[in-house]
């Protein structure tokens, strides 16, 4: 009979920590919330909450119509984004307002997830937490999941770039320098690339934009509608991808490559077939370009 307890004890523990093995799966993306309305009525509703919870609103940006898209930062996003290396990426969350499968669904950023792909020093479970009270959270989406590990040293298949990989877009004599650069040039909205927001991280020489991207013709493969209509094809919708981001550190301007920014968001997406990276080939090279010419020195 001890023997049989301790089995079933053994058991049990193994049935727990798989359990718990599998909560700790993260997706990219959570859904607050889905309903009648419009998208002028929930923007301003989730506006409100997220200034209620004490998130201050940095930017806007309707990439199409239909969607909209908030973003925020916190005291706590900004010191966490100070405390790691490239934190900048994390210093803003993404609210997306969208209009999908006949409802409006809005969604957010899992900061959790965020925290780990930009392998950041805390993992933002209190801005998650502040999030859920504000909007709620119904589910997680985005991908099958994955371990906080996992995400932590993501890339897509082998040849990819990691998180410590980006693009070295420009060096300038100095952080000032840099930064007053590329406020002025995406002011200037050259080559389809134009300012949504701007976040500098405190007591450090860095600062994050957020970019909107603009392309047609033969420069449609930037473009953010574009991609978005070729990747982000499910009922639920992930427009909180967007916008991209540009990361002054010091002297220079870094962007995530494509290959890591697109699929840390969509790491289920598949590599051939329709809606697949296959579509959107020429795109990382693209931005990469698009980001380039507009903010060199």
């Amino acid at each position: 009979m001890r023997f049989k307890g301790m089995l079933l004890s053994a058991l049990l523990m193994f049935v727990s920590t798989g359990a718990q093995a599998a909560d700790a799966l993260l997706k990219p993306f959570v859904l607050g919330s889905k309903g009648a309305g419009t998208v002028a009525e929930k923007t301003a509703q989730t506006k409100s909450a997220l200034s209620g919870a004490g998130f201050a609103v940095v930017g806007e940006y309707s990439p199409y119509a239909g969607a909209n898209i908030i973003v925020v930062t916190s005291d706590e996003l900004k010191k966490n984004a100070a405390a790691s290396e490239f934190g900048g990426y994390g210093a803003v969350q993404r609210v997306s307002v969208t209009e999908g499968a006949g409802q409006v669904q809005v969604s957010y950023t899992n900061p959790v997830y965020m925290s780990h792909a930009y392998r950041m020093k805390g993992d933002l479970s209190g801005v998650s937490a502040a999030l859920e009270k504000a909007l709620g959270r119904v589910e997680e989406f985005g991908a099958g999941g994955m371990s906080a590990k996992s995400v932590r040293k993501y890339h897509y298949t082998i040849g990819m770039e990691y998180f410590d990989e980006p693009s070295e877009l420009a060096e300038y004599g100095s952080y000032e320098e840099a930064v007053q650069a590329v406020d002025a040039k995406l002011a200037n909205n050259g080559n389809g690339v134009s300012k949504v927001y701007r976040v500098d991280v405190p007591g450090k020489q860095e600062s994050v934009f957020g970019v909107a991207l603009k392309g047609s013709g033969d420069g449609k493969y930037m473009d953010d509608q574009f991609v978005m209509k070729e990747i982000d094809f499910r009922d639920m919708k992930s427009t909180a991808h967007l916008p991209y981001e540009v990361l002054v550190s010091g002297n220079k301007v870094y962007a995530l490559y494509a290959r890591f920014r697109i699929a840390i968001n969509f790491p289920d997406l598949s590599m051939m077939g329709s809606n697949s990276f296959m579509n959107i080939m020429k795109t990382p090279e693209a931005i990469r370009l698009a980001l380039m010419k507009t903010v060199k020195k």
